[in-house]
């Protein structure tokens, strides 16, 4: 059975499953433009509010598949440029929409796949979860914006060491050092990170959408840009009509009931 991207739906949820069974969830290029096609619909569809990105089986994602790559050693470089363009489009994508996303993982979550993971907004993670940026265990140098999350999400010499020693790093600890926001039991990941959407499910959209905007911009703003953008965003949302509804809702404690 080739790789692909299952699509199901919980409520306002978008649940995207890694299926490829036969490979534990091996990542490939039919997976990442079914990705960003997903994503494409769902930004615009005010039936999806948020979205979790699982693995099917018990296990995320052992990252790319082996077999592949070495057949692509055999192909001419730009056959592996392309693949892995198409890598960075669906990470390009998950950053960039505008709804949260939430990863779910079960094991393993390896090379792409712990890549994949960091992309998302917030990571929950199952207690027999374990990550690894293990392609300098073959030679190979990272993909899937790793080197640019992991600098943003830890200390370079951390981060550092697990490009580079590919050594496993467990749930636990990644959420001791706030990369993961959630630790659950095993089996549980998918159940809390849905338990989660649906609390941002009940948040106004556009709230959401610029804390979002306003994360990814911080990274390379000034202060003084940032303090800019905050000051627009704010403005711009103070006078959308969800901002009438939760100020008037929490003076008359009530439950708001976002548009």
């Amino acid at each position: 059975m080739p790789a692909q991207l299952l699509s199901t739906s919980e409520g306002a949820t978008l649940i995207l499953t890694l299926s490829n069974p036969e490979h534990r969830n091996a990542l490939g290029p039919e997976m990442y433009a079914a990705g960003v096609e997903a994503l494409s619909v769902a930004e615009t569809s005010p039936d999806v509010k948020s979205v979790v990105i699982t693995g099917e089986g018990g296990i995320f994602s052992a990252g790319g598949n082996l077999q592949r790559l070495n057949d692509n050693r055999q192909q001419a470089p730009e056959i592996q440029a392309q693949s892995i363009e198409s890598l960075h489009n669906w990470v390009e994508a998950i950053r960039s929409f505008p709804k949260p996303i939430i990863a779910a993982v079960e094991g393993p979550a390896a090379g792409a796949g712990f890549s994949l993971a960091l992309a998302c907004d917030m990571i929950v993670a199952a207690r027999n979860s374990v990550f690894v940026m293990a392609y300098s265990n073959i030679a190979l140098s990272p993909d899937g914006g790793s080197t640019w999350s992991l600098s943003r999400s830890m200390p370079r010499q951390l981060a550092t060491e697990l490009l580079m020693l590919g050594e496993r790093i467990s749930a636990e600890r990644l959420h001791a050092l706030g990369v993961v926001n959630r630790v659950c039991e095993a089996g549980q990941s998918l159940g809390t990170a849905l338990n989660m959407a649906s609390q941002l499910n009940q948040r106004a959209h556009n709230a959401l959408s610029c804390i979002k905007e306003l994360m990814n911009e911080a990274d390379a703003s000034s202060l003084n840009h940032q303090l800019s953008l905050e000051r627009d965003h704010f403005v711009k949302n103070l006078h959308h009509v969800n901002a009438g509804i939760g100020i008037s809702a929490f003076l008359n404690k009530e439950t708001p009931k976002y548009d």
